[in-house]
């Protein structure tokens, strides 16, 4: 369902099957970090916190989306029209007010399950651990196509989510919050997301511009058609249909007759 919802049809495929691997990895390697540092270093699992942060990340992505999005739109004003990308502009809005809901949905369960009395207790803790589950499988899809802003322009996804990621570590950086751990340690943990989304972003991007065309600065409208490579056809045994074949017919026994 997640799947359904977060990816729905009009979000294009990814055109690299390797970096959405290294994407999909690196959300493994972080949310593992992640749940390390909440749990083992600051003592016990600290839930509340970790809450506050999606809700923090909600609200810069909330902020940061659209106003990266208009950056662009204005570079592209050039070469092209809102017009005509108001439709999947729209789509992505659409899709980034529903994920936002979900989060805070899934925060509301989890709050009214500890807080709320026993009335509460079973609906709301089931409620809250299946928009978990929900949330979660969704953020895996969103983070490829960045809540479908790759039907609008396929660089948009690296650009925003790098940006969103330096935007979410310097609060940490300039507080000096390193979440219990040394020094070095600490450094390492803030700086990881981003600089590793960087790098792939930058990756992402130079593959779409090298093998397709793509350039971020483009406006999309003047961007090439993308036509699927399909597979060589024809018979590959040459002009012989029975080449290979152990039940081809033979020569025939009986000559013509004259």
């Amino acid at each position: 369902m997640a799947r359904a919802v977060f990816h729905p049809a009009w979000v294009p495929a990814a055109l690299d099957p390797t970096v959405e691997g290294l994407k999909r990895f690196r959300i493994i390697c972080g949310t593992v970090a992640a749940v390390g540092v909440y749990t083992v270093v600051q003592g016990g699992f600290a839930f509340d916190e970790m809450l506050t942060n999606m809700l923090t990340a909600c609200l810069v992505v909330l902020v940061i989306t659209p106003l990266t999005v208009g950056a662009m739109l204005y570079v592209w004003r050039r070469t092209g029209t809102v017009r005509q990308l108001r439709a999947p502009l729209v789509d992505s809005l659409k899709l980034l007010l529903l994920f936002i809901g979900s989060v805070f949905m899934t925060v509301v369960m989890w709050a009214l399950s500890k807080a709320g009395g026993p009335f509460f207790l079973l609906p709301a803790g089931l409620a809250a651990i299946w928009l978990t589950w929900f949330v979660g499988v969704g953020a895996v899809h969103v983070s490829g196509n960045f809540f479908g802003t790759a039907g609008v322009h396929r660089c948009l996804p690296p650009l925003l989510a790098t940006v969103t990621t330096w935007l979410m570590a310097l609060p940490d950086l300039l507080t000096g919050d390193l979440h219990g751990l040394s020094l070095t340690l600490g450094i390492v943990f803030i700086l990881g997301a981003p600089v590793t989304v960087t790098a792939i972003a930058l990756l992402e991007m130079h593959r779409l511009r090298s093998r397709y065309g793509i350039r971020l600065s483009a406006h999309p409208a003047t961007l090439p058609p993308l036509r699927p490579t399909m597979p060589p056809q024809g018979n590959p045994f040459g002009n012989n249909p029975y080449a290979g074949n152990p039940y081809a017919p033979g020569p025939s026994p009986y000559q013509p007759q004259r």
